[in-house]
């Protein structure tokens, strides 16, 4: 079984316009892979320009924020480099493509990692943290998962959301909770 790091992944396109796009990395050897559904903007980009930063947060409100249209997060140039970091990173990593293996939904990005940087330290986490990287998961699949296990798994995060979050990690919450609200709403 593949470890999958789950991490907020930067690229740029041939115009540098860059995308922000939460994503679980895929560990192989010693490269991580990216590998996006097909159609996406992160696919589109590492087709044009075939490198990416793996940005290592703890603001859970970028994964929750880029799930539910708020994408407008700081960033921070690299020289050298053609796509930026978050400035919100603890560690960045530096990412080229190596090689592209086509598949129609899911084509894989095998990278490997030119430089990692650290920028601030990692203070901990808590359990509200966990639990909104799983509801930004759970409401990424709002169209493939049955909402019987999608309101189950909501409960149970719950607990720790009332239990452990901060107002970072609340406000996440909230966004996604409105996003999974408003899907069962249109259908």
């Amino acid at each position: 079984m593949p470890m999958i790091r789950e991490c907020v992944v930067t690229t740029a396109d041939a115009q540098g316009r860059v995308h922000i796009a939460p994503l679980g990395l895929i560990a192989e050897a010693d490269q991580w892979i990216i590998a996006p559904f097909h159609p996406s903007t992160t696919l589109d980009n590492l087709r044009a320009v075939p490198f990416a930063i793996a940005n290592y947060i703890d603001d859970v409100r970028i994964f929750a924020g880029c799930l539910t249209g708020r994408r407008d997060w700081p960033l921070t140039k690299i020289e050298g480099f053609p796509v930026p970091r978050l400035a919100a990173a603890l560690t960045h990593a530096e990412l080229a493509v190596d090689q592209v293996e086509a598949h129609e939904q899911r084509p894989r990005f095998h990278c490997r990692v030119l430089r990692q940087q650290q920028h601030a330290p990692f203070e901990g986490m808590n359990r509200a943290k966990a639990a909104v990287l799983e509801l930004a998961v759970l409401a990424s699949r709002l169209d493939f998962l049955p909402r019987e296990k999608i309101e189950t798994e909501i409960a149970y995060l719950q607990i720790a959301i009332d239990k452990t979050a901060g107002p970072e990690e609340a406000e996440a919450w909230s966004w996604l909770a409105e996003k999974v609200a408003a899907h069962y709403a249109r259908i």
